[in-house]
């Protein structure tokens, strides 16, 4: 072979190994590019993500966990972290795409940890899987039973003089009708109400006056009614 023909393969070898260079280089950058953006939709999910948690430890009484960093940026958001775990320029052993897949694996982990935290806060302490009428004749209910528990109590103290009749008449027919009707508003208004209620659960304040206006009174009379037929 010529002098002249080892060069010109000489030419053409140098000018694959720079189109393949080339090549590579390209998709090197296409790389990190894309590693990039992947850590910058990360570091923008943990920051929707750090609101949101700070928005439910409020709902809840929590004080919120983000706080300024000393630059004025947002230390509690995340995305800082994000970067440091995820960062394509890293000299490290770890393959850069391999980490940003198990950190988007974590993120998406911790999305769902949430949404079912909201579920949990968007129902109330008490009696969580009933309707809201069924737990307010239960709340209801259960307040004017405890008024018949103290009616007899009365009735007991009236039969050995120590409550007039005239007090304990007042007490049935106004007084114990009225404070297990509070009583059972102001649990509902504590426990029946969710976390996150975005306006104030109705409290079924007609339906839970007349049963408790109703049950003491009706279960006086059926009281005297029994000490009548059993004598």
């Amino acid at each position: 072979m010529s002098t002249f023909d080892e060069y010109a393969a000489a030419v053409r070898q140098l000018s694959v190994q720079v189109r393949e260079g080339e090549r590579g280089a390209a998709a090197e950058a296409e790389r990190r590019r894309r590693l990039h953006a992947g850590v910058a939709q990360l570091g923008q999910r943990l920051a929707a993500q750090g609101q949101r948690l700070d928005q439910l430890g409020e709902a809840i009484g929590l004080p919120p966990a983000t706080a300024a960093a000393p630059d004025g940026s947002d230390a509690g958001t995340g995305p800082p972290i994000a970067t440091a775990a995820v960062d394509p320029d890293a000299d490290s052993a770890a393959d850069p795409g391999v980490v940003l897949e198990e950190a988007r694996r974590l993120v998406d982990e911790a999305d769902l940890r949430t949404r079912e935290v909201e579920a949990l806060a968007a129902r109330p302490e008490l009696l969580p899987t009933w309707s809201p009428a069924a737990r307010a004749v239960a709340v209801y209910v259960a307040c004017a039973a405890a008024g018949v528990l103290l009616m007899l109590v009365l009735v007991v103290a009236s039969g050995v003089g120590l409550v007039s009749g005239f007090t304990l008449g007042a007490w049935i027919c106004a007084g114990l009708p009225v404070l297990s009707f509070a009583a059972g508003w102001l649990i509902l208004g504590r426990w029946g109400r969710p976390a996150l209620a975005a306006v104030e659960p109705p409290r079924f304040v007609p339906l839970g006056f007349v049963i408790c206006v109703a049950l003491v009174p009706t279960a006086y009379c059926t009281s005297l009614l029994l000490v009548r037929f059993l004598r």
